[in-house]
């Protein structure tokens, strides 16, 4: 028998409503185009939304747009029929640059990621400056306060550049090399520089706060009208009303926060590649399953033992995600997962890889930063351009913490005895290398759930021939593969065409899976690469239509065997694409608005969390969980299982993430640099509230902390927990009419998209929700999804 241990209060979380509520100003993420584009968020596994339940989510907010010039589409229009795609010039230029050797600089149909070269990067960024910044100089004297004379030249002048810096920073992400990286280093600074001058432009500034005075502001759209609001807001962010010497500091702590951010992704980088494992003994090995071996034995192949084999090795362990994640769950070897665990925790913290100094610089420069454009601390910037306030994100996290502690004291509890039923000598001391292993233990004997004996039900084949239907089903779109339309950076990445229901093509993505830890970053993130927009349009009528990036590090096919997926994978896919939905699915023809342009950062997740829902509906995991070889469908009882399973350790998942929310603004608000507290000073102290088993005092999770100090999460991660309340509600909307009524389904489906993913910034996400919902938002779903409502044990 099952025994209700204990019922949390949903009055202790309701609060999450009013914090909610709290912030109606429609302001948006960033809408000056370049100001953003070095945003990249690729992170460690040690970083997810509810660890380990999937890879994080780094959404790049900032590859803004090549012109993909779209012809106006008939019916009859297929995927192999590409619309016309170029580099587009601004308006002001007399001649386009050319030149014949350089493909950033030549028109292309789609961007040319096969053929570009760290070569390239120099010339092509510098002289696309030199003729942007003639450019800017002449709408600077032209400008007028009119949408057709201000917002429209604005989003052509800087689109060649966004598209151009967008696609050697997503080859950094994904096909890394010390020539590409010394090649963005040294252009860099020029790029920054220019960004800054549009930024504190003070004829583009004055321009817009002319039309919010004018007579004609009354006639905007409310999209238009949150265009203005958002670059007035940035342009005081960008540091427009600063004083000379004020701006000349501001500009150069910019840069230097561009610079340093760079390195540390690098660092990181290099740390988790850096670290090899070479096992020759099978002893050391035990309890690793198959597909981790193979992947080992391959890894060791390609490190110059060319004689490895799965059975035999040797084999070689990384800090890889997929590596470093089966260690933890599976090697009986505690000695090996302490070594394994160690390496992590400690990636970037030592050596010419160091980033501590880097940390404490960033946020030393941050904190200047704030202090110069008048806020308390950089938390109050970073809130400034989202829903929430500081307060509210705190209040949110303290709730939310509440509710979590019980469980997770319980949830250790649980795998003590159960570690000491199974005679294992640390039970009573178990550790952070132990709480993987014996968790997985744990889970496999309550649920009789083996992760790994369920990858041969899920294929990456049949998971993407699931993830189409779904999406057919409830938002009426077709999804079909279009290898070979469009250049690729790597043989495994493929390339699709998503159509509307009368088979026009309605936008494009590319889909990278696998893990490359010599070349690609960890993560799992979605890219723009070009967004909707009315404005650049080649014919004036069609709108240019948007393209994608999908970017997972799942584990790569072994031999002749397909890519078989833990079912964390399967979720990590289903968010991504939840991402790129919002992004392709917009009906926003305003560009600086569309997708997920000017989006508040703390309801950008509501898409993603709401597609991993779909994977514990029966219909969807079912018609994806097809056994690779036999065409079996996954046994009935290994769904309810699975179903069952997914509270598990509900309470030390959500704590997790509440830590890493905590820790960032605990450093971006009371945080002194150079004080007495060092920056693992106030992560042990704020790990003594937030986490059940106290950080080790070597730990150094803050130096691949990646989200923070590489990304756009800096005073922002709270926001996974704050859209979580948003997503678990929306989906709650489809529970509300019955998953089953597949007619009622696709009616509230239709409804998700023509609000969610139609509407994008051009409407405050709140506003939006309500479109969407009738009502505004409750906790109430998230707290039921995570099983904190009613939390149950066996007896």
């Amino acid at each position: 028998m099952a025994q209700t241990r204990k019922v949390y209060p949903v009055g202790a979380v309701l609060l999450i409503i009013n914090l909610l509520m709290a912030s109606r100003i429609p302001l948006s993420r960033s809408i000056l185009l370049l100001q953003r584009t070095n945003n990249h968020f690729p992170h460690s596994h040690f970083t997810p939304k509810r660890f380990p339940k999937s890879y994080p989510c780094p959404l790049w907010s900032s590859s803004f747009s090549s012109c993909l010039q779209t012809l106006h589409q008939s019916s009859t229009t297929t995927a192999t029929t590409p619309p016309s795609i170029s580099t587009c010039y601004s308006s002001f230029s007399k001649d386009p640059i050319t030149d014949e050797a350089n493909p950033l600089l030549q028109d292309f149909e789609f961007p040319p990621f096969d053929v570009v070269e760290a070569s390239h990067v120099r010339p092509g960024i510098r002289a696309i400056l030199k003729n942007l910044e003639s450019d800017l100089e002449e709408f600077e004297r032209t400008v007028e306060p009119s949408w057709p004379k201000l917002v429209e030249p604005l989003e052509k002048l800087v689109d060649q550049l966004t598209v151009v810096w967008g696609m050697i920073n997503h080859l950094k992400a994904v096909k890394d090399s010390p020539e590409l990286r010394a090649a963005i280093e040294e252009v860099q600074p020029e790029k920054v520089k220019f960004q800054l001058r549009l930024g504190q432009s003070k004829p583009i500034y004055d321009a817009f706060k002319a039309i919010q005075d004018s007579p004609q502001w009354s006639s905007l759209s409310d999209a238009q009208k949150r265009i203005v609001e958002s670059q007035i807001k940035e342009a005081v962010l960008n540091g427009v009303a600063l004083d000379d010497d004020k701006r000349e500091q501001f500009n150069k702590i910019e840069q230097e926060l561009e610079r340093l951010s760079q390195k540390f992704g690098e660092n990181v980088l290099d740390a988790t590649k850096k670290f090899e494992k070479l096992i020759t003994d099978k002893k050391d090995i035990e309890g690793l399953p198959a597909t981790s071996l193979g992947l080992a034995a391959q890894t060791a192949v390609s490190k110059g033992h060319a004689d490895a084999t799965v059975e035999n090795g040797p084999w070689i362990i990384t800090l890889d995600a997929p590596s470093f994640m089966s260690v933890m769950q599976h090697a009986r070897n505690r000695g090996l997962r302490e070594e394994i665990y160690r390496a992590y925790v400690t990636r970037a913290s030592s050596g010419d890889l160091n980033n501590t100094a880097i940390i404490d610089e960033i946020l030393k420069l941050r904190l200047e930063k704030a202090k110069l454009l008048g806020y308390n601390n950089y938390a109050e910037v970073s809130m400034s351009t989202k829903m929430a306030t500081v307060k509210k994100a705190e209040e949110l996290l303290e709730k939310l913490r509440k509710a979590s502690w019980d469980a997770a004291v319980q949830d250790m509890e649980d795998l003590k005895i159960f570690s000491k039923n199974q005679g294992a000598m640390e039970a009573n001391d178990l550790t952070h290398w132990d709480t993987g292993f014996w968790a997985e233990r744990l889970r496999e004997s309550k649920y009789d759930i083996n992760e790994e004996e369920l990858r041969p039900f899920f294929s990456l084949p049949k998971v993407m021939d699931g993830l189409f239907n779904l999406a057919k089903t409830i938002f009426g779109i077709d999804i079909e593969l279009a290898d070979g339309l469009a250049p690729v950076w790597n043989s495994d990445v493929k390339f699709y065409c998503v159509k509307d229901s009368l088979g026009s093509p309605i936008a494009y993505f590319y889909f990278d899976p696998y893990s490359r830890p010599s070349e690609k970053r960890g993560g799992a993130w979605m890219d723009e690469v070009v967004s909707r927009s009315r404005v650049l349009s080649p014919n004036g009528t069609a709108p240019r239509l948007p393209i994608a990036h999908m970017v997972c590090n799942q584990t790569p096919p072994v031999g002749k065997k397909p890519s078989l997926m833990t079912f964390r994978e399967v979720e990590t896919v289903f968010h991504e694409f939840g991402h790129a939905l919002q992004h392709m699915l917009t009906k926003q023809d305003e560009g600086l608005v569309a997708g997920i342009r000017g989006i508040e950062w703390d309801a950008v997740e509501l898409p993603s969390q709401f597609m991993e829902n779909w994977c514990y509906h029966r219909e969807t995991l079912m018609g994806i969980a097809k056994h690779y070889e036999t065409g079996e469908t996954l046994p009935e009882e290994v769904y309810s299982k699975l179903l069952a399973a997914r509270t598990f350790r509900a309470g030390s998942f959500s704590l997790r993430q509440i830590k890493f929310a905590s820790l960032d603004l605990e450093l971006h608000t009371n945080y002194i640099p150079g004080a007495l507290e060092s920056i693992y000073d106030v992560d042990q102290r704020v790990s003594k509230r937030t986490q059940v088993i106290p950080p080790l005092t070597e730990d150094r999770f803050l130096c691949g902390f990646s989200h923070i100090f590489a990304g756009g999460y800096a005073a922002g991660y709270y926001s996974y927990k704050w859209a979580e309340v948003l997503s678990a509600d929306a989906f709650s909307a489809f529970e509300d009419v019955g998953l089953d009524n597949s007619k009622a389904v696709k009616e509230t489906g239709n409804k998700f998209r023509e609000t969610i993913l139609a509407l994008g910034g051009g409407k405050a996400p709140l506003e939006v929700f309500v479109e969407f919902r009738g009502r505004e938002p409750s906790p109430e779903a998230l707290l039921r999804h995570n099983g904190l409502l009613s939390v149950t044990t066996p007896a």
